[in-house]
């Protein structure tokens, strides 16, 4: 059994920064990659960054130049630092990962929501 446990969402002022944790436990032998995705009100789930094992990562176009994401392989844990944020990234943001073997989890989902 697997359980990711995301930490960090709330309520932030346009502008504002937002830190997201994510700490994956059970029975993970070995993680390919580690990433972030949201999903606002009506519109389809998207990814937010991904970060491999190896350390390489991916943004989306949104968020790049605005976002970090970094992983510590030791504790399975991924972290999302948010700046600058913009009412735009309101959203429900779920932590992914996808294993050695392919099997992909997801977690439960933090809500971040940006005033204006």
């Amino acid at each position: 059994q697997v359980q990711l446990v995301e930490s960090g969402g709330g309520l932030v002022q346009a502008g504002g920064s937002l830190r997201l944790s994510c700490a994956a436990s059970g029975s993970i032998f070995s993680i390919l990659s580690m990433g972030w995705y949201r999903q606002a009100p009506g519109k389809q789930r998207d990814l937010v960054a991904v970060i491999t094992r190896g350390g390489s990562t991916n943004y989306a176009d949104s968020v790049k130049g605005r976002s970090t994401i970094s992983r510590d392989n030791a504790k399975n844990t991924v972290t999302l630092q948010m700046n600058s944020l913009k009412p735009e990234d309101t959203a429900v943001y779920y932590c992914q990962i996808i294993s050695l073997v392919g099997t992909t989890y997801w977690g439960q989902g933090t809500q971040v929501t940006v005033s204006s």
